[in-house]
């Protein structure tokens, strides 16, 4: 009996072993595949005259000696290497050969930073710089016209997806959990930031920053606040409609501003 207790024990912790295993497998990323303009080193055992060094052509393919062009964009270096082994194998060039392939660069995982950002462009995906932020980085950081609020565009399983991530709230919480890590062929873009436009009795009269819960006294203030002439009374917010029409209305200092909204401040009377 107690025998048999003891081998239910072990088959139970084989079980949970099993499982410990197999779970982080499941779990595992697919391996990444080699692409355009990827540096490689190809090594053939007890072959040192076949080490090669070489970038795969915008064909997809790389110039390996006794073989020519191989084609291995699309797969992944086990499966490459598998590929040149097997080229070898039947062109009789090597019997039974061991053949690795490693990647020294990567350059065919980019991502493109477009918008109100420092240095707009393309960007190589690699282990270490991979998420927004990273990019951001790359890309010199937001411009001060630049809006906080990021658009992510992907393109999984042939559809668009979109998310927008306000990166200033991400920093501001401590809560990275939105810093997400980039793909191949993602765009990050960054929109020109909302802005308000005051004009009549302000010291600096022009264009600013709509910050969130706009008052317009805060707004006023960015101006450099009223002349000696402005006056408070008879406030006016010109805002335009989803129809594209321009409202005009009164406003008082506690009403909130909107994107594009446009103050104007009239001279006192006396």
């Amino acid at each position: 009996m107690a025998l048999t207790r003891i081998a239910g024990l072990c088959l139970c912790c084989c079980a949970a072993l099993v499982t410990l295993v197999t779970v982080p497998r499941a779990l595992a990323q697919s391996p990444a595949l080699l692409g355009d303009g990827d540096q490689v080193r190809i090594t053939v055992f007890q072959n040192p005259d076949l080490t090669t060094e070489t970038r795969i052509s915008e064909r997809g393919s790389i110039a390996f000696p006794l073989l020519g062009e191989v084609q291995i964009a699309g797969l992944t270096p086990e499966d490459a290497a598998a590929r040149i082994a097997q080229q070898l194998t039947a062109g009789k060039f090597v019997v039974h050969p061991q053949v690795s392939v490693n990647v020294l660069q990567v350059r065919s995982r980019q991502v493109s930073v477009l918008g109100e950002v420092a240095r707009p462009g393309r960007y190589v995906l690699d282990e270490s710089t991979s998420t927004l932020t990273d990019l951001l980085a790359q890309a010199g950081g937001i411009t001060a016209d630049g809006d906080d609020h990021v658009l992510i565009v992907r393109n999984r399983a042939g559809k668009e997806v979109r998310a927008t991530i306000d990166v200033s709230d991400m920093y501001r919480t401590g809560d990275m959990s939105q810093n997400v890590r980039l793909e191949n062929g993602d765009v990050i873009y960054v929109r020109r930031a909302p802005q308000f436009y005051v004009y009549g009795e302000v010291q600096r009269a022009g264009a600013y920053r709509l910050q969130p819960a706009m008052t317009v006294m805060q707004a006023l203030s960015l101006g450099g606040g009223l002349t000696p002439r402005g006056t408070l009374h008879g406030l006016q917010i010109q805002r335009r409609t989803a129809a594209g029409h321009v409202d005009t209305f009164g406003a008082r200092p506690t009403d909130l501003v909107r994107a594009d909204d446009v103050i104007v401040v009239r001279e006192r009377l006396f």
